[in-house]
């Protein structure tokens, strides 16, 4: 936003008062993406020598924020320790370590959401043990995938590597699984995490997607990606959830606009009818399963990612539809609160942390057309906490794999996948939507009837 003063005051606020010297339990994953993120990326912004945000360095700042991002990410390392697969503890104490009974099973996005973060804190520290037991829980993963389908699951035994939640989707539990191989690769180049992004991409849209072929032609039921059984690909559920919103964002940088148009709109439909969006929505039953509204950022994020994309208007008109609905039934007396339930907007006294760090930002920069982020996109990224990371080549070397070297040549598989640049496009994958289409409605208004009367719109 431009308000140097009152970063810097904030810097001062957290380094004046925190430490990670507590006796108390965190979850790795939320631990990272939130904490070990927001430091990360306001140490980037710090030290970024072009300062395109002002002067945003504190007087006397010496990686104060990176010490404590280092001291974060240590006292999680004993969530590695001593897996057969290599996949993470889901909790670690950060005083004493791994609690004493600990739990053995673990999520999909939360062992494998971990790159963005840990990759960045090696390069940044000269370390690579954070990375590599990253990238060791990434490969875990991937080993355990199902043969068949290609798919990985919901939930697994970190000691065995058995599913325990025997479907898969993209809502929690497994979204920013697909998000950070993808990011991953843009962010440190790696073309093995093109490549699987690649692959399982290709095998949630063979086994996920259901509906019609094509978003603005032909017939049959509005596309729709569904909870699925992992071995073979039958349905599991008739509800979707509010954090699968974040795959129209992830299809954007993709390159596959088209699509991203038809799974905003499913969401979109949801809050259209709501002025919310339910943690669950039954599509079969047109009803919530389940009712409250945390404040997810998972659809605002998409929006944005779609305006940038296209700057068709119609997604500031769904920015704006976000926002007044948020000033109606979220707003409170020292925030915005939780809706316990979008049917009768009764609120609770919470307010997410991804509230102002995504929701808020990515609101604000859907309308903030001349903001430095959207006038140099490709040389930013988003963490799945929405932390602003610098897209940098000098990331793309590992210090301790390549310092004094000359870079080799590239392998086979680095010359056939092109390299993409911050917002993941180049000239093969992306689907561009024509100039004559921007000011028109994104799907056409026979299928946004559809949608609308699929979703309740209607009744």
């Amino acid at each position: 936003m431009g308000n140097a003063s009152e970063f810097k005051h904030a810097v001062q606020l957290v380094l004046d008062n925190v430490s990670f010297e507590r006796n108390t339990t965190v979850q790795v994953f939320e631990a990272t993406i939130r904490v070990l993120g927001a430091l990360l990326s306001a140490h980037l912004i710090i030290t970024d020598p072009l300062q395109p945000f002002g002067d945003v360095q504190p007087d006397g700042y010496e990686n104060d924020l990176l010490e404590l991002a280092h001291d974060l990410g240590t006292r999680l390392l004993p969530a590695f320790e001593n897996t057969p697969t290599g996949l993470p503890y889901p909790r670690v104490n950060l005083k004493h370590g791994l609690p004493s009974n600990p739990r053995n099973d673990t999520c999909t996005a939360g062992a494998g959401s971990l790159l963005l973060e840990f990759g960045m804190l090696s390069r940044l520290v000269g370390d690579p043990v954070y990375e590599s037991i990253a990238r060791r829980a990434v490969k875990a993963l991937w080993r355990y995938r199902h043969a068949s389908t290609g798919l990985v699951g919901n939930t697994i035994n970190i000691q065995t590597g058995e599913w325990m939640g025997p479907w898969a989707g993209l809502g929690a539990g497994s979204d920013s699984f697909y998000e950070y191989l993808f990011k991953g690769y843009i962010m440190y180049g790696d073309p093995e995490d093109l490549k699987m992004f690649r692959e399982i991409y290709t095998s949630v849209r063979q086994n996920l997607r259901k509906g019609r072929d094509r978003c603005n032609s032909g017939q049959g039921n509005p596309p729709m990606y569904v909870n699925v059984n992992i071995g073979d690909g039958s349905l599991a559920s008739t509800w979707v959830d509010s954090l699968q919103a974040f795959w129209a964002g992830l299809q954007v940088l993709n390159g596959d606009i088209e699509e991203a148009i038809c799974h905003h709109a499913v969401y979109y439909a949801i809050w259209r009818r709501y002025g919310a969006l339910p943690e669950r929505f039954n599509w079969h039953l047109k009803a919530p399963d389940v009712r409250f509204y945390p404040l997810r950022p998972e659809l605002v994020e998409s929006t944005y990612l779609l305006y940038q994309a296209t700057k068709n208007p119609f997604y500031l008109h769904v920015g704006t539809d976000i926002l007044k609905s948020l000033e109606q039934h979220a707003k409170a007396k020292c925030g915005y609160a939780t809706l316990h339930c979008v049917i009768n907007k009764t609120q609770e006294d919470r307010m997410e942390s991804f509230f102002l760090s995504e929701t808020c930002k990515y609101l604000y920069l859907l309308f903030d057309k001349d903001n430095h982020v959207n006038q140099h996109a490709r040389r930013y990224l988003f963490t799945t906490e929405g932390h602003l990371f610098r897209v940098d080549k000098t990331f793309r070397r590992s210090p301790w794999e390549w310092e004094g070297l000359s870079q080799p040549k590239r392998s086979k598989v680095e010359e056939q996948l092109s390299v993409v640049d911050a917002r993941g496009m180049n000239g093969t994958n992306c689907h561009k939507i024509p100039t004559e289409r921007r000011y028109l409605l994104p799907l056409q208004s026979r299928y946004q009837h559809q949608l609308d009367s699929f979703m309740g719109l209607n009744t």
